[in-house]
């Protein structure tokens, strides 16, 4: 009896032939193919506490960052470039340049650096309001150091709320089962078409498959704030919320414009708001005139024009359209 047997492998030709990946493949490999000069790895040391021991010197931690203007803009999370003496961006050519933080936004854990490079890669961001549980979700980053680490999944779930390390909530999180892993922090969440749709920033310890990104609407409204004025001050109503999908018989009775708006989950009655008129379960649908219909409208609307100013709003409580006033106070 012949114990010899055969392992039956495919042909060199048709392992490079892009027909033999499925559709699926093809739409991974081509987001990495059209992604990979934007992403870049961020490597951080904190200053020395105290006086400095010779021959001794502090470890670098790990980061990641995409390009977002040809001319060295990096995006990252704040809490990669928080409290950091020395800053290393390393671009996918190898090349290394230091970085300064332009601005950053603890409130929403976005950071941006400069390095003096040009003729970058930059990466589009798409409308994360549009978005939908199930589609496709790409994440690039640098885990463990590990440069240049691809992992994909789906969108589980949207409006998420997420305390940051500071202790602030970031409202309308992406929930994603694509990993992230330390390292991987202030990478790009990608769509289909190797589009920004959030921006990595935190997992759960002892979970799998549950990690979370800030939506691309707020980190590109973030990023733009912090170019054209270096920081963020905004106003503060107090509230924990989320985006909610209105019932098609609330639309109708009272003629709302958009479908959506902000459900209200908590009240936090800080110092310098007055916002004793407002409920937990109340449904946030208009600000001064102003339709909200998601948490990236209401942070469009509070800024630093509404602190300590008077606000009219109007709400929906138990299926009864009543207009109210409160304070706004500013988010420290």
């Amino acid at each position: 009896m012949n114990n010899e047997f055969l392992l039956h492998t495919a042909d060199t030709d048709e392992l490079q032939d892009k027909n033999y990946l499925d559709e699926y493949s093809r739409t991974v490999t081509d987001v990495v193919k059209a992604t990979s000069k934007s992403i870049v790895n961020i490597k951080t040391r904190k200053p020395p506490a105290g006086r400095p021991v010779q021959n001794i010197y502090p470890t670098f931690a790990m980061g990641s960052g995409f390009v977002i203007s040809s001319n060295g803009i990096i995006l990252t999370n704040h809490h990669v470039v928080n409290n950091i003496g020395e800053i290393i961006v390393t671009t996918p050519d190898g090349k290394e340049y230091p970085a300064k933080i332009i601005g950053a936004d603890a409130a929403t854990d976005i950071a941006l650096l400069k390095i003096e490079a040009s003729g970058l890669n930059p990466l589009t961001f798409t409308d994360s309001d549009r978005l939908e549980p199930g589609q496709i979700a790409i994440a690039i980053g640098n885990p463990l150091g590990f440069q240049h680490t691809v992992t994909s999944g789906i969108v589980s779930a949207l409006g998420r709320t997420l305390r940051t390390q500071s202790g602030r909530l970031i409202d309308d999180v992406i929930q994603t089962d694509a990993a992230i892993n330390p390292g991987s922090s202030g990478g790009p969440l990608l769509n289909s078409k190797g589009h920004v749709i959030g921006v990595n920033t935190a997992i759960i310890k002892g979970a799998q498959g549950i990690c979370f990104s800030v939506s691309a609407n707020i980190a590109k409204y973030i990023a733009t704030e912090l170019l054209t004025k270096g920081k963020i001050k905004r106003a503060y109503l107090g509230i924990i919320g989320q985006n909610v999908n209105l019932p098609n018989d609330l639309i109708n009775q009272w003629g709302l414009v958009k479908k959506t708006a902000v459900y209200i989950g908590g009240v936090d009655n800080k110092s310098g708001v007055e916002n004793s008129a407002l409920q937990k379960g109340d449904i946030l649908i208009q600000l001064n005139d102003q339709v909200v219909g998601s948490i990236d409208d209401l942070h469009k609307l509070l800024t630093e024009k509404c602190i300590n100013k008077e606000l009219n709003l109007k709400i929906i409580r138990k299926g009864k359209l009543l207009e109210l006033k409160v304070t706004a106070g500013e988010l420290s």
